[in-house]
């Protein structure tokens, strides 16, 4: 009976091997025509794990802000990589381009042994392992020794072919399913505004503070120990890259002990909390807390918005954060509180005001987004990132054979 486990498992080869690397530079401001020309400069932003073209450029350089300047010309078809504020990005670029000092690439690579598209997936797999190696106390980050260091598995261009075709028909199912969940998010959110009105101009309805509304308001804290002081299970911790709009992200979740979770047992998550993003880039993303995950808590970034169900159903509340009106009136609020970064304040949220329309309508509308749940392919987008997380893993986690 013959094995069907890849021969090549063990083999392995470091990303300093593959070719040279190749660092970045960013011209000086202090000269404006070095920014007129046409060729193209990226940063960090614009890694995306595609192919880069001279539309993603952050700007159009000449020839003499590359003869003046620390940036050097990228060939076309070099694998870059993040080595600062976006450690482990990736992208491939399809035309010659010059990036920041934030970025290595990785050039020469030979194309009659290698897949650049492999090797860009296989990085992408290795980020957190990048990202854990990052140091710096303003802007952490790592070396390019540490990017050479990375080992990816060695195996036949034919096999590297495969993999990524695999892996890219798994990419573009995943988003055909969230192109169909946007199509749904749509129409809840216009049967919601045919409903019940504009959320912040709507004056059909008395409006209601938050604090008079919710039985609890209020955020959490990071276990002393950061990321380190995670676990791999135990008592889920809620982060704000968990929240998205409309919908929770059990990617990446997070885990903390008895001990740990004792310290935040005041944040403890109830069955049908709202949660609200109130800090960073994530600021005024919202969802309702799945009902498995009752019991956890959350970290200083994401406020457990409990109404009282008496009064409001947390669906209706959770619309009315996630409608467009509610998001702008969020994101400008959050400018306004946070000095240096966008911030909610608990009380901030407290004086913040929402509509409150009879229950017996809130009603006809929460059995209407339980019917357009029915429809949902949620459970079938789980499946396939939980899928292809077991896919990348079995592809190139690298086996020691030492």
């Amino acid at each position: 009976m013959t094995s069907s486990k890849p021969q090549f498992v063990g083999k392995k080869v470091t990303i300093g091997e593959l070719g040279k690397t190749q660092s970045g530079g960013t011209p000086s401001s202090k000269h404006p025509e070095f920014f007129n020309g046409s060729i193209p400069w990226i940063g960090t932003t614009a890694l995306n794990g595609k192919f880069l073209g001279k539309n993603d450029a952050v700007k159009l350089i000449t020839e003499e802000a590359v003869a003046k300047s620390a940036t050097k010309i990228v060939p076309e078809k070099s694998i870059m990589v993040g080595i600062r504020v976006g450690v482990g990005k990736v992208a491939i670029n399809a035309v010659p381009m010059c990036t920041s000092q934030d970025i290595v690439s990785i050039v020469g690579i030979d194309e009659a042994s290698w897949n650049k598209e492999y090797i860009s997936l296989a990085l992408q797999y290795k980020a957190p392992l990048l990202a854990a190696q990052a140091q710096g106390a303003t802007i952490a980050g790592i070396t390019s020794k540490t990017l050479k260091a990375i080992e990816i598995p060695a195996i036949p261009i034919n096999e590297q072919n495969r993999v990524v075709d695999i892996l890219r028909k798994l990419e573009n199912q995943v988003g055909f399913v969230r192109k169909q969940l946007c199509g749904l998010d749509a129409l809840v959110k216009s049967r919601f505004i045919e409903m019940f009105g504009d959320p912040v101009e709507e004056n059909r309805w008395a409006r209601i503070t938050l604090a008079s509304l919710c039985t609890k308001l209020g955020s959490g804290a990071t276990p002393r120990g950061g990321k380190a002081a995670y676990k791999t299970s135990g008592i889920p911790l809620i982060r704000s890259m968990n929240v998205h709009n409309g919908y929770f992200e059990s990617k990446d979740l997070a885990y903390i002990d008895e001990i740990q979770a004792k310290k935040l047992d005041n944040v403890t998550l109830h069955k049908g909390d709202v949660l609200l993003n109130i800090t960073g880039a994530s600021v005024a993303r919202s969802c309702l807390l799945p009902d498995y995950l009752a019991g956890g808590r959350v970290n200083q970034h994401v406020s457990i918005v409990r109404c009282d169900p008496n009064r409001m159903l947390p669906r209706v509340l959770n619309s009315i954060f996630t409608s467009d009106s509610y998001q702008r009136f969020l994101l400008e609020h959050s400018r306004m509180a946070g000095a240096t970064r966008e911030a909610i304040t608990k009380d901030d949220l407290e004086t913040m005001t929402v509509p409150l329309p009879p229950l017996s309508l809130q009603y006809k509308f929460a059995a209407f987004v339980a019917q357009v749940d029915k429809s949902r392919f949620g459970g079938m987008l789980r499946l396939l990132n939980s899928l292809s997380g077991i896919m990348h893993a079995s592809f190139f986690s690298v086996a020691d054979t030492d």
